[in-house]
């Protein structure tokens, strides 16, 4: 008897592990941004930080500041449509204001991250996050920024800034990030 209830117990630990080990190569969700009784969250502002202009930074400073996303202050990272890559117009002020800092300061080298939202393979959204990332070089370029002082990384759907799963969230990680290098 005390054999049968063993074997019980030790076949239920492998049942057990082998469906903890399976779901553990899934895509974990994040909480959602509703509260328990499911109405939205109020952002408080407690998490910002003082607003500040672009002009108190400037690239020869402080190199490691972030102003907005992971881009490098006082740089502006650039936003996308849902799977595209060709920069929109309203992104286009942004990336000539990068541009115009990276002609003015010849000693500069900018890394450029491509990231996208979590819709998509793995595969396809690395492969997207490059595209993005490519064509902002591309403009960089085409404004008088050496192409040997920008380097390009993407990070597709592995770095996100809001972890959210909705629009809003999607919309905050479908961006290039300008990181100053050196």
């Amino acid at each position: 008897m005390k054999r049968g209830i063993l074997q019980y117990l030790a076949m239920a630990c492998v049942v057990v592990s082998l469906s903890l080990m399976a779901g553990g190569c899934a895509k974990q969700k994040v909480q959602s941004d509703k509260d328990m009784a499911g109405g939205v969250k109020a952002d408080t502002g407690a998490g910002m930080g003082q607003e500040e202009s672009l002009a108190s930074k400037w690239i020869g400073g402080d190199s490691g500041a972030v102003l907005e996303g992971r881009t490098t202050a006082p740089m502006l990272p650039i936003y996308f449509d849902f799977d595209k890559s060709d920069i929109r117009a309203d992104q286009k002020d942004r990336i000539k204001k990068d541009g115009d800092l990276l002609i003015g300061s010849a000693q500069v080298r900018v890394r450029v991250e491509g990231n996208t939202d979590e819709r998509g393979t793995n595969e396809y959204n690395m492969a997207l996050g490059e595209r993005r990332a490519v064509a902002a070089v591309k403009y960089l370029v085409n404004m008088g920024v050496a192409e040997s002082r920008i380097d390009t990384l993407s990070f597709g759907e592995e770095k996100p800034l809001n972890l959210g799963h909705d629009e809003m969230a999607w919309s905050q990680n479908r961006r290039d990030d300008f990181v100053i290098v050196k």
